[in-house]
């Protein structure tokens, strides 16, 4: 693959980005959805997806669809519009636990409860709408919906998310989350107990066959993850885990350690499996526990101007503290 790029300066953030990319024999075959997003640090499939469907992407001057198969020496050019205003979305004093904050990136401790963007259902009331009244330059940043999220985090997930105040970071992240050299450590209270100290899930994951809300390592499409993990400490019937991801796919953690046999404690849609035994202490001890006990607590990315190496730390909510208080 080849790039050039019109202007090698970068693009201000009020207009739109065009470049070239250009097929090699290596990349023969490859779908042209897959080529753009790999071509472009900030872009995702789906994103690449979406601009080809917007007639956005052209192949030797011809528009195709996502799905084509890139042959030998096709030039493909791209424009990536202006982001739109945020319009509807408007800013809301929502408190926010503010870990770290500059002029380029914003890291938040985001409460177990709090949509990250707006979506149906939730047209208000989100972390983008909190950000908003904090942050008013971020309604230029990254498409109406999301400006500056670069990563998200399930609502009922508490947790570590960094947020791009400016186009240029939002790029800069985005890369960093694409070539995972991000590195997320989570806090997960699961049933049951390992009798390693450490392993790993390696399972596909994608859209349950039959549940369309759900994800399922039983996919017919699933896609490659690896879950990591370590016995932080043992209860009598659960265990504090420590989780690495090196994948990001939707609910990862969630699907991966109920997978195994392994729920996350409090988890209403994978977290039904267990033995008796376990039953038996969720009624005991956790049956006020009403969303899954799962926490983003160590973030480490570069900062999008120095390349200094940042980790953030959330400390965990009072729901999880006091559960492993009473636990212990």
């Amino acid at each position: 693959m080849t790039a050039s790029v019109p202007d090698s300066t970068l693009p201000e953030v009020d207009q739109d980005r065009t470049f070239e990319l250009a097929a090699s024999a290596a990349d023969s075959g490859v779908r042209l959805d897959t080529f753009v997003a790999a071509g472009e640090p900030s872009l995702s499939r789906s994103r690449a997806a979406a601009l080809i469907a917007q007639g956005l992407v052209r192949v030797c001057g011809r528009l195709k669809k996502p799905g084509y198969r890139l042959q030998e020496g096709d030039v493909i050019s791209v424009r990536i519009p202006a982001p739109a205003p945020p319009g509807k979305h408007l800013p809301e004093p929502i408190p926010l636990h503010v870990l770290y904050e500059d002029h380029r990136i914003i890291v938040v401790n985001k409460p177990a409860g709090l949509v990250v963007h707006p979506a149906p259902g939730h047209a208000g009331g989100t972390l983008v709408n909190a950000l908003l009244h904090r942050c008013p330059d971020l309604s230029g940043i990254g498409g109406e919906l999301r400006p500056g999220i670069v990563h998200r985090l399930d609502k009922d997930t508490s947790g570590a998310l960094v947020v791009a105040k400016d186009a240029a970071a939002q790029e800069s992240l985005s890369a960093q989350f694409k070539n995972r050299s991000v590195e997320k450590t989570y806090l997960a209270l699961v049933w049951g107990s390992f009798r390693k100290e450490v392993g790993a899930v390696d399972l596909p994951v994608g859209r349950h066959p039959t549940v369309r809300k759900k994800m399922s390592t039983r996919s017919r499409r699933g896609r490659s993850a690896e879950t990591r993990w370590e016995v932080a400490e043992r209860f009598c019937a659960s265990t504090l885990l420590r989780v690495w991801i090196s994948t990001g796919r939707t609910h990862q953690i969630r699907v991966h350690l109920s997978a195994v046999g392994r729920p996350v404690v409090g988890d209403p849609v994978y977290g039904k499996r267990g033995t008796s035994a376990v039953r038996d202490e969720a009624s005991r001890r956790l049956g006020k526990i009403s969303r899954q006990m799962l926490h983003a607590w160590r973030l480490r990315i570069r900062h999008p101007s120095t390349g200094e190496e940042m980790i953030f730390e959330a400390p965990l909510p009072e729901d999880f503290r006091e559960l492993l208080e009473e636990l212990r």
